[in-house]
């Protein structure tokens, strides 16, 4: 079916839909396109989960899901081996009585990887508007893998800072890239899940982290630290390798006129290759007029898509709340690593959980339930270490605190 002959039978079956009559221009467009989505969806070819095309696509994703897995390892990685008495002893950090590293330094050495993710954001959306996801994606990677070597051979804190810094920047990047990535790629029927699946493997790598900690913080001398910080690399390292061997997003191909290839890709992984199946049609023109409305792949120091409507303000105060809220009974170190290990199979848990709700309850929903949730175990959190975090207070009502403050992350 050509695209002239796709968009007459979408107007002529949306003429039989008894639509209600919308009190603006936004919810007038909103009511079109889910009427659009649902006859493109009803009418192109169905594609199956199992299919060769979509197992490609799977492995094409799962490539970019390194770079959540690797910001999960980053992040999760000095929290873990800063509760390992080999790590302060050979830095000379303070904090073996209080179970792990306190004080000004240990704050800095954290506090300078989120720096470095602040820094890094100011060129992250430029470098994937300019090189294309794929660009993002290698640039990132290649980052962290530098940052990841400075941090594996530091002699002293001096390196621990520079290198967690970048660390931080490049993990800006490939952060910025690869779910840009994953949300253009998939397609709009399994987007949800496919999102939040990129979003779970963060947890894949802080299991990975906490795990291998548990191990190597066991042995004695250096490599006990030494060998998580340096595992950092792999993640990184297997995108970085196959970032380049990857189809690019369609939506930057059409941004920098390359039409031809992004249509081939649309076909190919969203319409069981068909290049006029209703489905390709409908993105093709809502990518075309969404760059040619905003323009901001074209600008890369243009902001100001974020602001310059109400649901544009709208939505990025609903990002930045995000980004805010997202932000005792314990005597050895062994067991502080079982725990934190624990910790990050239950966050996983909870993550797969809201994977596989995501397209049938809803992201709103899930936002306020989840955001209400966690609100009263942190109360319950609150009362516990208030009442019994000192050390000679009652085991039993701290491991109460630790118990609710899994259930926070779950």
């Amino acid at each position: 079916m050509s695209a002239p002959e796709t968009q007459q039978a979408i107007s002529e079956k949306f003429s039989d839909v008894n639509v209600p009559h919308a009190t603006s221009k936004d919810a007038q467009v909103l009511e079109v396109l889910n009427a659009d989505f649902a006859l493109a969806l009803s009418t192109c070819p169905q594609l199956s989960p199992y299919s060769w095309r979509s197992l490609q696509l799977f492995a094409i994703l799962l490539v970019s899901f390194m770079g959540s897995l690797s910001n999960g390892f980053d992040g999760s990685v000095m929290s873990a081996v800063n509760g390992m008495e080999q790590y302060l002893n050979y830095f000379g950090i303070s904090g073996l009585d209080a179970g792990g590293g306190i004080g000004t330094k240990t704050a800095i050495i954290f506090g300078i990887y989120s720096i470095g993710s602040i820094v890094g954001v100011l060129i992250a959306g430029p470098v994937a508007d300019r090189f294309g996801r794929r660009g993002g994606m290698a640039l990132g990677s290649l980052i962290v893998i530098v940052g990841a070597i400075v941090v594996t051979v530091a002699k002293n804190t001096d390196y621990l800072l520079g290198g967690r810094f970048v660390l931080g920047f490049g993990v800006a990047i490939t952060t910025t890239a690869a779910p840009a990535y994953v949300v253009e790629m998939s397609p709009p029927q399994w987007r949800g899940r496919l999102t939040g699946l990129y979003n779970t493997f963060y947890y894949s790598g802080s299991i990975l982290c906490t795990g291998i900690t548990i191990a190597t913080g066991r042995r004695d001398g250096t490599i006990s630290f030494r060998a998580p910080l340096a595992i950092q690399i792999a993640p990184a390292g297997i995108l970085l390798i196959f970032a380049f061997l990857l189809p690019e997003s369609p939506r930057w191909l059409i941004s920098v006129g390359r039409n031809d290839e992004a249509r081939r890709i649309l076909a190919k992984y969203h319409g069981d290759g068909d290049e006029d199946a209703p489905l390709v049609q409908l993105e093709w023109k809502e990518f075309e007029e969404a760059i040619k409305l905003d323009a901001s792949d074209k600008r890369w120091w243009d902001y100001s898509e974020l602001f310059n409507s109400s649901n544009a303000r709208y939505r990025t105060f609903m990002m930045l709340l995000m980004g805010f809220f997202g932000n005792a009974g314990v005597n050895s170190q062994d067991r502080r690593l079982v725990l934190n290990f624990a910790n990050t199979l239950i966050s996983a848990g909870g993550a797969l959980i809201g994977t596989s709700l995501t397209d049938k309850v809803g992201r709103r929903t899930m936002w306020f339930w989840g955001t209400l949730a966690c609100s009263a175990m942190l109360a319950i959190v609150t009362g516990c270490t208030a009442k019994f975090g000192r050390t000679d207070a009652n085991i039993t009502g701290a491991n109460t605190a630790i118990a609710f403050i899994c259930e926070f992350f779950l």
